[in-house]
């Protein structure tokens, strides 16, 4: 089995292998073209990213910076936005649904490294693959850990660290992230603390 088919089984792996030291130096070539594009070149982003993704779908964006460690295991659906400072860990798959809105400065990191010093100093990591349903809002400074999912229309609150699944269309947040309450009828009435959807006057 090689390295790269060891990290996509969630089996401890080296990333020092050729196989992944090249396909990460691809990725970071990539990113570095991408963060260096004028402000005003947004058919350049998309080219990059057409380039860079496993998969995308119509009407992604992402502000730069944005990170990635290989970019081929992130795949995002339509209507995908991510604001500046996105970083993505895609040692397994991350799958991102459509109509998903990521906040400044979320991580999402499916790699890790054993907690056992003795592991730790023979070089070795692993990663488990994160999915994120559609229809989903990351709050800002938000992080996201191996082997998360979060289910459709989910909001996940800023600063979260998120470590276990979340459930579909609840708003979760904390560290570590909990389920607050379920998203209702109060959700189309009021869009912040008690603000109206629909002003009087």
């Amino acid at each position: 089995m090689t390295e790269r088919e060891k990290m996509l089984s969630g089996r401890l792996y080296r990333a020092d292998d050729p196989e992944l030291t090249a396909m990460h130096r691809r990725a970071r070539a990539l990113v570095a073209r991408f963060n260096a594009l004028p402000a005003e070149d947004d058919d350049g982003r998309r080219a990059v990213l057409r380039e860079l993704l496993g998969a995308q779908g119509e009407h992604c964006a992402i502000e730069p910076p944005f990170h990635c460690d290989y970019g081929c295991f992130l795949r995002v659906g339509e209507n995908f936005y991510a604001n500046a400072g996105l970083t993505v860990l895609d040692c397994a798959a991350v799958t991102i649904g459509r109509d998903v809105l990521i906040g400044p400065h979320v991580g999402l990191f499916a790699a890790g490294h054993p907690v056992d010093p003795g592991l730790r100093r023979q070089g070795v990591e692993y990663a488990f693959p994160i999915t994120i349903g559609d229809g989903v809002w990351i709050g800002g400074n938000t992080v996201v850990n191996p082997g998360v999912t979060i289910g459709e229309h989910t909001v996940v609150g800023s600063g979260s660290v998120v470590t276990k699944d979340l459930p579909a269309g609840v708003v979760a947040a904390g560290n570590p992230c909990r389920v607050l309450r379920p998203i209702g009828p109060q959700d189309r009435d009021f869009y912040f603390r008690g603000r109206p959807v629909k002003e009087e006057g």
